[in-house]
């Protein structure tokens, strides 16, 4: 057993929720959190009342790539310090401010909340290196029910059980083909490289209401297997020694930096340092 899986059995999910996701985030699956975010947000193009009102600001069909940026660089920082540190508190209100702007329905707030929960875990259980602990699936719905009541969500269900089935009930009743869902997920594939390999690897419900064109057995096959090669070749290599913090390093948007204020409208002005915690 690595060092770091032997700390996160010896964690308490609840008490040490923002450890162990800090771990599992920065740490252990560091590539795999990513994916299974940035699929946890294009779920959310499925849904017509988000997609049409994020096509309706032409944030992320105009600015796409900024819009990208903005988006990982608040998870990150939420990822990496928490709602307790510093930065993390930062980003927190940065994505409460960008969201008052709108009138959002609370469902639509905790379909949200469920897919950036679930998504690491249901993405771990298809593709990941090893599989998580419970330690490890409870702490992380620990982390964005706390991130969801610092948002004023309401109604967040009581277990990670509960969670899985409103998300679940949520995609069923809602999913729907809208304009502005494909324009959105035509945007956002357009950033990936391997466009048909991202495509492959969405389940069919998800293509459907995105109107992509459904993959061949043979690219979801090779889709699949390209990335548990990926988990395979992981797993024969030594535990990572170090921590990866994204908000530390050069963006391709904010090549000399960045400041809190510049991920959404600008007002606050707190720099991100550049050095770890």
């Amino acid at each position: 057993m690595n060092r770091w899986l032997a700390e996160i059995r010896r964690l308490d999910p609840e008490r040490d929720a923002q450890r162990i996701v800090f771990l599992d985030s920065n740490v252990e699956f560091p590539w795999d959190t990513q994916r299974a975010l940035e699929l946890a947000f294009f779920r959310t193009y499925a849904v017509p009342s988000i997609a049409e009102l994020l096509a309706s600001t032409g944030e992320l069909t105009e600015r796409a790539r900024r819009r990208y940026d903005d988006t990982r660089l608040l998870m990150s920082a939420l990822g990496e310090y928490g709602w307790d540190g510093e930065l993390g508190r930062q980003a927190l209100r940065r994505i409460n401010r960008i969201h008052a702007r709108f009138e959002i329905g609370n469902d639509d707030y905790l379909y949200v909340l469920s897919a950036l929960a679930l998504e690491p875990i249901r993405w771990n259980a298809r593709f990941g290196w090893r599989p998580l602990v419970e330690n490890e699936r409870q702490a992380t719905y620990v982390f964005w029910r706390e991130i969801g009541r610092r948002m004023g969500i309401r109604g967040i269900p009581s277990s990670l059980d509960e969670l899985d089935a409103f998300n679940t009930a949520f995609e069923r009743d809602r999913f729907a083909f809208t304009e502005a869902g494909r324009s959105l997920a035509k945007a956002t594939l357009g950033l990936f490289r391997g466009r048909r390999l991202a495509v492959a690897l969405l389940d069919e419900p998800l293509c459907r209401a995105l109107g992509l064109p459904r993959p061949s057995p043979r690219e979801r096959t090779a889709a699949e297997a390209a990335v548990r090669g990926r988990a395979a070749l992981v797993r024969r290599l030594p535990p990572r020694r170090r921590a990866v913090f994204r908000t530390l390093e050069r963006h391709r948007t904010y090549p000399h930096g960045y400041e809190i204020a510049q991920l959404g409208p600008p007002d606050a002005t707190v720099r991100l340092s550049r050095s770890a915690p």
